[in-house]
């Protein structure tokens, strides 16, 4: 009897020992302390601050998750250029997202109506804003056709507005990217209550938005209005519990603020346009695939479709749609998004209807041996310019660079509201071992270090200016204003040329309306011009993924 009576005092003792171990820890709360510091956080006496509840990216307006993983970059069936620009290589890609549809007339009549009203054409500080982002519709013009119904409708008339755009050059495209990405961010803060409501259609010329500015100088977003960019429900919540001017605004840590929209570079749109994700058994791909969709034929299989084409493309000679009353392709020129099925990753129209611009400068060969992972030739890399007050530059409608482009149209650079770049320099480069350079565009094939006539103990200024040894003999056609302000144009005369490649020229992805089956290839590539625009060439966006590989945990098979 007594040795139950000792053990029961015995549990007794534990349960209050225990007891007093849980009340002691929960009035610690290390669930909402700091790992490093047992800190609180979150504490309304100030201190870290920081978003719990921001799990994982939200997937931004059009776009459709893409799960990365490897395949073979630049596998194709047939070449018949004989380009022998797609040896295999092996890549893997990082997880990113990329537009369900190509970017339509609609899209982008809605980016020329907020720069018109933003930055007013009638403006002469702003005109060539507006010039500059207009898509040149004279593509449609053939000297031996007639087209001009597509010259002066397809853009603008509504019949056109779920079709791709088209007469939008690389360069455009980016900028299209960028306006997307902030407008987007904006939307988001004016719903978190952070920026006044409403704000975006109130802005005054030239005072807007820019993403980058508000993370890096909240203070200098709309113009310097403090009262927009403070001015909602929450900003007056954050104002009252802190201290510190840095968690009166929204930043990177607090995980609202989406990625930047930009152009797919050529590994992800590839990998995205096959979709071998239908054809993935454990770590292998059972099979292979010749277009977007499973099979090695351009027409349907299926019960319900047997027989007809699954993208839109030119059947042959003189054949671009069918035969009037039952069309092979349902389309002689562009095509409405949406009309085909989409691939296993629910893309649409990845074959067919326009080739894509991605983000990669064009080379003949893609540079494994350096780098598989998330390749990309293209890096130029910059840093926000700062002033002698250590503050950083904000671009003012009186200090808008402009560039005049080979084909003499004149573009902005920039827009009042951005942050001024400058190329990265020595504080950046010293002593690293990944990049040493701002311009890598011709990193192993095509700086001066890739040539043969480069020579390691030759004077850092010899050859420079001697046209003959560049590693791409390319055209140089030179455009500059006189006193006048008239644009004089001088075509490179010479005979000696040999090739088209250079530092400005983009790969573009995926046949058109306009080619034939075998550009239907998601491996083909081909280039053009980054300042030039055709009638067979759009463009969707990406965006990369910030966190986790796959949105959905793995699971045990068996």
């Amino acid at each position: 009897m007594n040795f139950r009576k000792n053990l029961a005092l015995q549990l007794f003792i534990a349960v209050i020992a225990v007891s007093l171990l849980v009340s002691c820890n929960k009035s610690r709360d290390y669930k909402n302390s700091s790992r490093a510091t047992g800190w609180k956080m979150n504490a309304k006496e100030g201190g870290f601050q920081y978003n719990p509840k921001a799990k994982e990216q939200e997937t931004g307006p059009g776009l459709v998750f893409i799960e990365g993983g490897t395949y073979t970059m630049g596998k194709v069936q047939d070449d018949p250029m004989h380009d022998w620009n797609n040896t295999p290589t092996q890549q893997h890609v990082q997880s990113f997202y990329m537009d369900e549809t190509e970017v339509t007339n609609l899209m982008y009549l809605e980016y020329l109506d907020w720069i018109k009203g933003v930055f007013p054409p009638e403006d002469e500080n702003f005109r060539r804003i507006y010039e500059g982002a207009l898509p040149d519709t004279l593509v449609w013009r053939n000297r031996l056709g007639y087209n001009e119904v597509m010259t002066n409708n397809y853009l603008r008339h509504p019949a056109y507005a779920d079709y791709p755009v088209v007469g939008v050059s690389w360069i455009q495209a980016v900028e299209f990217s960028n306006w997307r990405t902030d407008r987007v961010n904006e939307l988001i803060l004016e719903e978190e209550g952070i920026t006044a409501r409403n704000a975006r259609y109130d802005v005054e010329p030239g005072q807007t938005f820019n993403t980058d500015t508000y993370l890096n100088a909240p203070t200098q977003t709309y113009g310097g209005s403090d009262s927009i960019t403070r001015g909602g429900k929450r900003s007056e919540a954050l104002l009252k519990r802190s201290e510190d001017s840095t968690n009166l605004y929204i930043q990177r840590k607090d995980g609202l603020l989406l990625p930047d929209y930009r152009l797919p570079t050529e590994a992800e749109w590839e990998y995205a346009a096959l979709g071998l994700v239908g054809l993935r058994s454990y770590n292998v791909y059972r099979g292979r695939k010749k277009y977007p969709w499973d099979g090695q034929y351009t027409r349907s299989g299926s019960r319900r479709t047997r027989g007809d084409q699954l993208a839109n493309f030119k059947q042959g000679d003189g054949d671009y749609g069918g035969i009037a009353g039952w069309s092979d392709d349902g389309a002689d020129i562009t095509a409405e998004v949406k009309s085909y099925e989409p691939n296993d990753y629910g893309l649409y129209d990845m074959a067919g209807n326009v080739a894509e611009w991605v983000a990669d400068v064009y080379r003949p060969i893609v540079d494994d041996e350096f780098n598989d992972f998330n390749y990309y030739r293209g890096n130029v890399y910059t840093k926000n310019a700062i002033d002698k007050d250590g503050k950083v530059k904000i671009i003012t409608a009186d200090s808008i660079v402009y560039d005049t482009l080979s084909n003499g149209k004149i573009i902005a650079r920039n827009l009042p509201g951005e942050i001024l770049q400058v190329p990265v320099d020595e504080t950046e480069t010293y002593l690293r071992t990944n990049f040493s350079d701002s311009d890598n565009r011709d990193y192993r094939d095509g700086d001066k270090r890739s040539t043969r006539y480069y020579q390691s103990f030759a004077d850092e200024g010899e050859g420079e200016g001697d046209d003959t040894k560049r590693m791409y003999n390319s055209p140089k056609h030179k455009v500059y204003a006189d006193s006048t302000g008239t644009l004089e144009r001088k075509y490179d005369q010479s005979s000696n040329r040999t090739t088209l490649i250079d530092n400005e020229v983009r790969v573009y992805k995926g046949g058109s309306w306009r080619d034939r089956d075998y550009w239907l290839d998601p491996a083909q590539r081909r280039y053009f011009p980054q300042d030039m625009a055709t009638d067979y060439i759009g463009f969707r966006c990406a965006m990369s993924r910030v966190g986790s590989k796959s949105k959905k945990g793995k699971r045990p098979r068996n």
